[in-house]
């Protein structure tokens, strides 16, 4: 039942959560990253692959179940290019995706929410890469 399973966000409520949903719904993304220190914070353990969780949308509405196929934990600066072009975001290079990443870590949603307006990544920020796959639409 999906209203059992833990929800996903892929980023904060907006064009960039309407865009990424839209993208894992579509197939086109099937791999998405955050930063280690994220479940840090937030006390929460790390993925396992295996592990169900329901999409929600900006609206915060269930529009998919996804299931974790791989779960990884690396550097930025050691991020691969299949990872980075199966984020779905269209990035044809590691150095695109790393670009876009950037600019959502450093971005005032983020540092917002982590409370540092100077907050910044590096190559040897560690983050949790994901791979995942769609098992249901809603």
């Amino acid at each position: 039942m999906t209203a059992d399973l833990p929800t996903f966000e892929f980023a904060f409520p907006g064009p960039l959560r309407d865009k990424l949903v839209a993208a894992v719904l579509d197939g086109t993304k099937t791999t998405t990253t955050g930063l280690l220190q994220d479940y840090e914070i937030e006390g929460e353990p790390l993925p396992v692959a295996g592990t169900r969780a329901a999409v929600i949308d900006s609206a915060g509405q269930r529009v998919a179940v996804i299931e974790l196929t791989e779960v990884r934990v690396e550097r930025l600066g050691d991020v691969d290019l299949d990872h980075a072009r199966d984020e779905g975001e269209g990035h044809d290079s590691v150095a695109a995706w790393r670009a876009g990443h950037e600019e959502y870590w450093h971005g005032s949603d983020y540092r917002g929410w982590l409370g540092d307006p100077d907050f910044t990544v590096d190559d040897g920020t560690e983050a949790v890469l994901e791979r995942f796959r769609v098992v249901e639409r809603l």
